[in-house]
């Protein structure tokens, strides 16, 4: 039988680490946040009160072994002088379609995954949209995954709340199950804040991440990001992580040791003024985690990225050990 990997997160990282995992003998899950309300995945949630399908749209995509042209449809955007449409992907309006037609996002999911033909299973983390929460270090509220990121500040704590406060959070079923039978569970690479904690956090998840026998695997970013994790180390991502986990609960960390050179990254390109996450191994043993210290740095497009291949590789590598 295939081993169980789940994938935990949100935002552009994920895909990037699926993509090459998609090719390998296993059996692949991503479980995504609900809790973006920016650009036209927080259009669509307000207005057709769904779920944001912006991260469900690009795992799908990743798992897909469907032809280019279909793809390149699904991922269109459109211009942004088409009025009403402006910005929207035809991907998110498919995943709102079908959902207000099968009345389930986990069935619009399923059907879409078909045509597809994905290699894998996409779970929200739970099947309402949910509102992202923030403490910062100075103690200041804020609320909405937007928001939060717009603010620039030092973060300290995130949790989730409901859309309203009549309704109640519960997680998907479908993702606690898949949590308690992997034998692997990966989070990141991305924003930590903003796109894994927000699925940590929601109640469920963390009980079943606290008690799942499966290996647990955190992929640390090259870079920090503006405001929220200015001169982290990986060692000080990590301790978030198994802060807001409830307990030390992750078996090895995979971190970056090649230098990104200075003069390669275009800040204002990619709007974040950031350093390169810098490696404390110590800090991270004294937590019982595995360092996994590697070349993993993809330099791209101006910026610095994981490659997902040397990534997937150390993956698969751990998971026969």
């Amino acid at each position: 039988m295939p081993a169980k990997i789940v994938m935990i997160g949100g935002g552009s990282g994920l895909p990037v680490i699926i993509k090459p995992l998609v090719k390998a003998d296993v059996d692949l899950t991503a479980i995504v946040t609900v809790a973006d309300d920016g650009g036209s995945s927080g259009l669509l949630r307000d207005y057709v009160n769904i779920i944001p399908p912006g991260d469900i749209r690009n795992i799908l995509v990743a798992m897909s072994t469907a032809d280019q042209k279909l793809l390149d449809l699904f991922q269109y955007r459109f211009q942004t002088q088409d009025d009403f449409l402006a910005k929207h992907a035809v991907g998110n309006l498919l995943i709102a379609a079908l959902t207000e037609m099968t009345g389930d996002v986990s069935e619009a999911i399923t059907e879409l995954a078909h045509y597809l033909k994905i290699k894998g299973q996409v779970y929200p983390v739970a099947k309402q949209p949910l509102v992202l929460k923030a403490k910062t270090t100075e103690g200041h509220l804020l609320s909405g995954e937007a928001a939060i990121t717009a603010a620039h500040q030092a973060l300290d704590t995130v949790w989730v709340a409901p859309t309203t406060p009549e309704k109640t959070i519960q997680a998907n079923p479908e993702a606690i199950d898949a949590i308690l039978s992997a034998d692997m569970i990966v989070y990141g690479p991305g924003s930590l804040f903003t796109s894994i904690l927000p699925n940590v956090v929601v109640p469920g998840i963390k009980e079943a991440l606290q008690v799942t026998p499966a290996k647990q695997v955190y992929i640390a970013n090259i870079m920090t990001q503006k405001g929220e994790t200015d001169a982290y180390t990986d060692a000080e991502h990590l301790a978030v992580l198994n802060r807001h986990l409830g307990k030390n609960m992750i078996d090895a960390v995979l971190t970056n040791s090649t230098i990104v050179p200075e003069d390669f990254v275009d800040y204002q390109r990619w709007g974040e003024i950031s350093t390169q996450v810098k490696q404390d191994p110590d800090a991270i043993s004294k937590k019982d985690a595995e360092v996994v210290s590697r070349d993993f740095l993809l330099l791209r497009d101006a910026g610095a990225f994981h490659d997902g291949d040397k990534v997937a590789n150390v993956l698969l590598s751990l998971l026969e050990k």
